[in-house]
């Protein structure tokens, strides 16, 4: 507990607060004293220094060998050369003018129709970051309807295909893969190129690229002469990529302005550059995350946004969080196992759903309120009671309540939610992100977990298909004798691929219990 300044004084001393975002920050909530804040002075030195060698280009992904540029499309000025400086300033002009074409109707599809809907396959931050922009952003009948494939679900895909199937002919379908060759967007790509053209329709004059120059996914465009390719460039990451095309294109697509969101990101990057923790918006974050913690990823991060265009944002921060700082291993090779976990809703949802626990429960984690001083169309809209006022009502009442029972939180206000605030409000986080991860003597921009899922998914898929060509002959087999046959030392894999392909399905006879899969054999009717 704090003994060293009294709570008015800790909030008064602490308020970060700028107004050319309209954006305050309130750590007082978070147990630190006087004395461990000072401590970090020396840490943060280092923490500076770091990140200006990371905005100058040095290698940062140590696993791909790949510079880490996302500060850079905010403001190419600060890029290492002219070259990508150039890259960046002409790709946010022709996004900006294809979507103001797009909305005129200036570009239509192959039958002079105005596009009014867009299909959005990408996974992970290639469906997190544009689904928080719509969300977020997106007013009443303006702009093109978003619809998203963030997961090869097949009920997803199916039930998407039929709340478009009148307005295919005038849907864009976007795909975003950097390389082209992740599994799940291609899939869906080729399953929903294969129907939009059974329906005899044109899938090219429709079909959108974001992808990285020459890739895979960029060459197939180019042959076939697909409607536009935009660039997804090597040194950006797909958790940070939400200020590149792959959150530039929705912005111009539902008419909002692209230069603000750029210009709110490039404010909050500005005034995270500032060498002095209290007045950098993101050092008092991380360290309001360091203490919490204990620089040791002990306490959760509960996102508690009061606004409803809000509600994305804390499953926008659990892959930038998550991914960026879930590591096993510190810079030194030494075992570590850091992270925060991050899970969230909205606010008063959240109020009754799970705030007994966090007051009464089990003390691991913090709070981050998330709230906007705006109401549409002025304070006055609503004749009787304001629901802004109930809201913030909630707000300081779950805070307080959570306070007397010395549960930690952090408080972020926003004047107002538009494309200036959130840009600003992205960029805290992944500022923050960064700025933690040095403390903690870890590398935000690499992630070998993931690397290896990717590896071990790839794996059972190459066994699904030799499973399949197995019982091409006719042959009985037991789950064990699969796994035999294609030396695999534990048959539970293959008894999740028999499963997932066999039960249901009248193309395969199944002898034996289910409940006890060493008596089950296979058999493909021929």
């Amino acid at each position: 507990m704090n003994n060293d300044f009294n709570s008015w004084d800790k909030y008064c001393k602490y308020l970060w607060f700028n107004k050319q975002v309209n954006i305050w920050l309130d750590i007082s909530k978070i147990n630190f004293t006087l004395n461990q804040i000072l401590s970090l002075e020396n840490k943060f030195k280092n923490v500076f220094s770091a990140l200006k060698k990371l905005e100058a280009g040095a290698i940062s992904n140590i696993d791909e060998k790949r510079q880490v540029g996302h500060y850079w499309l905010r403001n190419p000025s600060v890029a290492p050369n002219n070259l990508i400086k150039d890259e960046i300033n002409n790709e946010i002009r022709d996004i900006s003018e294809f979507g103001e074409n797009i909305l005129q109707g200036k570009i239509t599809n192959n039958i002079n129709q105005k596009f009014t809907d867009v299909l959005w396959i990408g996974i992970g931050g290639s469906g997190l970051g544009p689904l928080l922009i719509t969300e977020a952003l997106q007013e009443n009948s303006c702009g093109l309807k978003f619809s998203y494939i963030d997961n090869i679900d097949p009920f997803l895909i199916s039930e998407k295909l039929d709340e478009l199937s009148d307005k295919l002919a005038t849907t864009l379908f976007v795909v975003v893969s950097k390389s082209g060759g992740t599994p799940e967007p291609k899939i869906a790509m080729n399953i929903i190129k294969n129907h939009v053209e059974n329906k005899n329709l044109d899938w090219n004059s429709n079909a959108i690229a974001i992808t990285m120059k020459d890739s895979q996914l960029y060459k197939k465009a180019q042959s076939e002469n697909w409607l536009k390719i935009f660039n997804l460039p090597e040194w950006v990451g797909g958790r940070t990529s939400i200020t590149s095309s792959v959150g530039l294109l929705p912005l111009a697509l539902i008419n909002r302005d692209v230069s603000e969101f750029i210009k709110g990101a490039a404010i909050m990057d500005e005034l995270t550059r500032i060498p002095n923790i209290k007045a950098n918006p993101a050092a008092l974050l991380s360290s309001a995350w360091f203490f919490s913690g204990d620089g040791k990823g002990k306490r959760d991060m509960v996102v508690l946004p009061y606004r409803d265009r809000l509600q994305v944002f804390s499953k926008y921060l659990q892959q930038l969080v998550m991914e960026s700082l879930g590591k096993k291993f510190n810079r030194k090779g030494e075992i570590v196992h850091q992270g925060i976990s991050v899970f969230g809703n909205k606010g008063s949802t959240d109020q009754h759903a799970y705030v007994q626990q966090l007051r009464d429960g089990i003390d691991n984690f913090f709070c981050v309120f998330i709230e906007l001083l705006d109401t549409p169309y002025g304070n006055n809209y609503f004749d009787s009671e304001n629901p802004k006022e109930f809201l913030s009502g909630f707000l300081q009442g779950t805070r307080s309540a959570l306070s007397n029972e010395n549960r930690q939180s952090i408080t972020i206000t926003l004047d107002k939610l538009n494309c200036l605030s959130l840009g600003a409000l992205i960029a805290l986080f992944e500022r923050a992100v960064s700025f933690y991860a040095e403390l903690v003597d870890i590398n935000a921009y690499d992630q070998p977990g993931v690397e290896a899922g990717k590896k071990a998914a790839s794996e059972i898929i190459d066994y699904q298909k030799q499973v399949t060509e197995l019982f091409n002959n006719g042959d009985e087999l037991s789950i064990k004798e699969i796994a035999s046959l294609l030396g695999i030392s534990s048959a539970e894999p293959i008894f999740f691929i028999i499963r997932q392909m066999c039960f249901g399905n009248d193309d395969y006879l199944i002898n034996g219990d289910w409940s006890n899969p060493s008596t089950i054999k296979i058999k493909k009717i021929i």
